[in-house]
């Protein structure tokens, strides 16, 4: 009945319903339970939203705790102490171990808002409008996002022309493991016959989740830093989805050394699943006039009191190291799939996103589908939803692991045409 009524009034737009097409009621950590009690393991999380699984109890006594003595909810960008704790313990936790001076701006509550103020400052402070991004990116759905972003069906939803925008290759995209899309970057920059616009600003995802898991190199990550440095244009990360510890360190980008211009949080920053976004800036970037940039959610101080709870989990590398040993565990196994399976493919990921890429395009939704018949929710990636990605909580107990890493196995086997349909977990 409950899902009737969903496909009955909710909009055509709808989308992940249609691949898990049951009525979810319960979460705890790494499982959803639907309304007739079946259990599912979860290796979606949100999209990357509960890195710290579903319903953490420090988080939800924090949160149950805030609302039982009467704080403040909603605040625009007024003072609150649940801001004013979330910034202090962010500084101490995060920044200073990293060495880190960032001014922090709260532009609204989800992704996309993180990335539209981080365009809109760079090119306000340059004074320039052309920015750079990379082929198969995905930074958001407003007009802004989704400039920089290259996947064609979503770009064509805008509507109107989506310009001031130059896309290069990413890591890969000409040959795997090559460097001449940093080559062709650091040329056409140079080169005033190019006819690309000297940027404000690039951005990039160091893991292309959307993308199908595309990885960059670190040192691709750094040379491109130093390219754009030289040629004086800033360098926006975009850590949405793979920053929090999605790939073991809190920030995706720190093997490579570097420090970002400008950072784009969300989704698991809240640690709860509460809209809860931030773009980080050098000092020197900080030109706004008061209000100049606002939004009516950017003060969630729900969020504010979950987000500061989840720090806590950042005073050790405990997590670091457990995320390290999963995704290591994770990247056998899946090795092990995609050289077994009949069908053509390979493995790809880092830390807790990885995922295996096929040929043929058409069986990574069908091994999704098989998945959820046996009690696993998993979502594709790719332009073509050619990969079938790997998003576990970070939290997520062994046991669960293992389990659903069988149901992947048994999924991607049988619709390869090398196992049969095995039963529902428990």
């Amino acid at each position: 009945m409950s899902l009737d009524i969903i496909n009955r009034l909710e909009s055509e737009v709808r989308g992940y319903v249609r691949n898990f097409p049951t009525v979810f009621t319960h979460a705890r950590e790494a499982r959803l339970i639907d309304e007739e009690g079946r259990e599912y393991i979860d290796f979606f999380a949100g999209a990357g939203v509960m890195n710290y699984g579903h319903n953490h109890p420090d988080l939800k006594r924090a949160l149950l705790d805030y609302l039982a003595e009467d704080h403040i909810v909603h605040s625009l960008d007024m003072a609150t102490r649940a801001k004013a704790e979330f910034l202090e313990r962010f500084e101490e936790v995060i920044m200073k171990p990293r060495n880190m001076d960032y001014k922090v701006q709260f532009p609204g509550p989800t992704g996309t808002n993180a990335v539209e103020a981080a365009l809109k400052l760079a090119r306000k402070v340059t004074g320039r409008e052309n920015v750079i991004s990379f082929t198969n990116a995905f930074h958001g759905m407003t007009l802004g996002s989704l400039a920089v972003t290259g996947n064609a069906m979503k770009r064509a939803g805008a509507g109107v022309p989506l310009t001031h925008v130059s896309q290069m290759p990413f890591d890969g995209y000409l040959e795997e493991g090559s460097d001449q899309s940093l080559a062709l970057l650091d040329a056409m920059l140079a080169d005033q016959g190019s006819g690309t616009d000297k940027p404000a600003a690039a951005i990039i995802e160091t893991v292309q989740a959307e993308g199908g898991v595309n990885v960059a190199r670190m040192e691709w990550l750094k040379e491109l830093a130093a390219i754009l440095k030289r040629h004086d244009v800033l360098l926006i990360v975009d850590d949405i989805q793979v920053g929090c510890g999605r790939t073991g360190p809190f920030f995706s980008f720190e093997p490579a050394g570097i420090q970002p211009d400008i950072i784009c949080l969300s989704k698991s920053l809240s640690g709860f699943g509460l809209p809860l976004a931030v773009t980080l800036f050098k000092p020197e970037l900080d030109q706004w006039k008061p209000g100049e940039h606002n939004g009516t959610f950017r003060g969630h101080n729900l969020a504010f009191v979950t987000a500061t709870a989840a720090l806590e989990f950042w005073r050790d590398d405990q997590l670091s190291l457990a995320t390290h040993r999963k995704a290591d565990k994770i990247k056998q196994r899946l090795k092990s799939i995609a050289q077994r399976m009949p069908a053509k493919g390979h493995a790809r990921g880092r830390g807790l996103i990885q995922g295996i890429e096929f040929e043929d395009a058409s069986l990574a939704a069908e091994a999704s589908a098989a998945a959820f018949e046996m009690g696993l929710i998993i979502e594709t990636a790719g332009v073509e939803d050619q990969v079938l990605k790997l998003l576990p909580p970070l939290m997520i107990p062994d046991a669960d692991l293992e389990a659903g890493l069988d149901i992947v196995e048994k999924a991607v086997l049988m619709v390869t045409g090398n196992a049969v349909k095995e039963p529902k977990v428990a």
